[in-house]
């Protein structure tokens, strides 16, 4: 049974590293304009350029072949200054996630700086918050889809789902662009994570960390589409750049 399991890993890890590299796992976002929720003054418009960006988040497979390549970011080398403890810590031992992940379950307890490191050694990047928010604002059928209450009601539904790190990439839909898991799966780390900061004013409250993600604030919600933003914004504003959490992954971007 041992070597049954090493044999099915090993064949896992094999298709991935030949799918990994595969340009059709990025699909083109074109150019546009968006309203951020936060961030801009006078609700102005946004542009975005176009880039490509990855059709679903990382996954335990790819990262472990990731780790295997570059030992310095594995779970015992990893320097602290770039990662908190729980790094890898979902893992079975150093270089193998063991069988109760599944492979294609995404990576989570991962540092933004780990994050940043795998992307650039694929020639790619991490997206910005803008790209990110401009591709997660799409539902099946439209660019923007911020608008449809049941968009957004699906959205803050994930948010009290427990435990949705442990699914397969790609069982979410596939949105306007081409992309899965934007939501309903992780969060997911972007470039600039931390260049917009809710402060007590903003929320008329002093205190900004207590009851950040508390459920009881979508109770005088009026707006569906401003909650479930501010519960993203909000918890990109509680992230520093080692911390790691095992419902946060990433995906990749790259420029055209």
């Amino acid at each position: 049974m041992l070597h049954l399991k090493i044999i099915i890993n090993s064949f896992l890890l094999l298709l991935t590293s030949l799918l990994w590299a595969q340009d059709y796992q990025m699909v083109t976002i074109k150019r546009g304009a968006y309203v951020p929720l936060y961030g801009t003054k006078n609700k102005k418009p946004v542009e975005v350029d176009s880039f490509k960006m990855d059709v679903y988040p990382v996954t335990n497979v790819q990262y472990l072949l990731f780790v295997k390549k570059y030992p310095d970011y594995s779970r015992s080398k990893m320097k602290g200054l770039f990662a908190e403890k729980s790094y890898l810590s979902h893992w079975e031992t150093e270089f193998n996630y063991g069988i109760n992940n599944l492979s294609n379950a995404p990576i989570i307890n991962i540092s933004w700086f780990a994050a940043k490191k795998y992307c650039e050694c694929q020639g790619k990047r991490l997206p910005t918050m803008d790209e990110w928010e401009y591709v997660a604002m799409a539902d099946k059928s439209r660019s923007d889809a911020r608008t449809k209450e049941e968009f957004n009601a699906y959205i803050l539904a994930w948010y009290e789902k427990p435990k949705t790190y442990v699914n397969p990439v790609g069982q979410t839909f596939k949105n306007y662009w081409g992309v899965y898991d934007m939501h309903g799966l992780v969060w997911e780390w972007t470039a600039d994570f931390n260049s917009i900061f809710l402060s007590g004013e903003s929320r008329k409250d002093k205190d900004t960390d207590k009851n950040l993600f508390c459920g009881s604030g979508s109770i005088n919600a009026s707006d569906l589409m401003n909650y479930a933003a501010f519960m993203r914004y909000g918890f990109r504003a509680s992230l520093k750049a080692r911390f790691t959490t095992r419902n946060l992954g990433f995906r990749c971007a790259k420029d055209l």
